[in-house]
């Protein structure tokens, strides 16, 4: 199976190079495309440096891979850009990670390596977005991170990628050993960790992220995080609601056509 391995924190992120590693090992072919620069948050936006109307790109040394390229491009514009053929033949599979912090409730909006993962599946491509419950900051960190566990995880779901839609996969920070197991999950309805304005001054404003509890939704994707599970939710790229009701309007299988 050919994977394109993607993230979002950038192609000198340990948790990419966990993940292109665990894919290899595991027979796949696997070719990197990663931003050049960290892209968090950058949902889906398909945004690159261009010169000349081409978008910079440059090899890069990633263990067990085909090839690898650090592109000056979004998550998503890579993805989209594979899709096409920019970086060889195009992927059977889109991993997406591992992400450094877990991207869970809403959060999974703005997330570019869910992002990522959702531009794939749009274009006709099964993917998996991968997150790791750590700190966002790589300086607070105790001990090194467990990116092997999140990347073995991942490689172990690819069985599940059977139809139009994403994995989102959230994974604690412990050995492999201490899992306490795989659950399927769904969104937060809020989200453990939000948004939060800090500061705001003549000018400017200033947001944090602050966690707001230690107690989740039962079922969801934080609550299976914070009781020591693997969270795993499908989710569909964006689409019509088609079961909203707009009353006083013409339906679809209606006689008007046109403006």
């Amino acid at each position: 199976m050919r994977i394109l391995v993607t993230n979002d924190d950038g192609i000198d992120s340990p948790g990419l190079h966990a993940l292109a590693a665990a894919a290899a090992s595991a027979g796949h072919e696997v070719v990197v495309a990663a931003p050049a620069e960290e892209s968090s948050g950058s949902s889906a936006a398909l945004l690159a440096v261009e010169a000349g109307g081409r978008i910079a790109m440059r090899e890069a040394a990633v263990t067990g891979t085909t090839a690898a390229f650090a592109v000056s491009a979004t998550p998503a514009f890579i993805v989209l850009l594979a899709t096409r053929g920019a970086f060889g033949p195009p992927p059977d599979v889109v991993l997406s990670g591992v992400n450094r912090g877990p991207n869970t409730g809403a959060a999974v909006l703005h997330s570019g390596t869910v992002g990522a993962a959702l531009t794939a599946v749009a274009n006709g491509c099964p993917a998996m977005a991968v997150s790791l419950d750590v700190a966002a900051d790589p300086a607070s960190d105790a001990r090194d991170p467990c990116w092997a566990t999140a990347a073995e995880v991942a490689v172990s779901l690819l069985p599940l990628l059977t139809g139009p839609f994403a994995l989102n996969v959230n994974v604690p920070d412990v050995e492999a050993g201490y899992l306490r197991g795989i659950r399927r999950a769904h969104l937060a309805e809020f989200g453990m960790v939000q948004m939060t304005l800090r500061e705001r001054g003549e000018g400017f404003a200033r947001m944090s992220l602050e966690q707001i509890g230690e107690v989740a939704e039962p079922g969801s994707d934080d609550g299976w995080l914070l009781d020591g599970y693997v969270a795993v939710t499908p989710l569909f790229p964006s689409g019509e609601a088609a079961d909203v009701e707009l009353p006083g309007l013409v339906d679809t299988a209606g006689e008007h056509i046109g403006g």
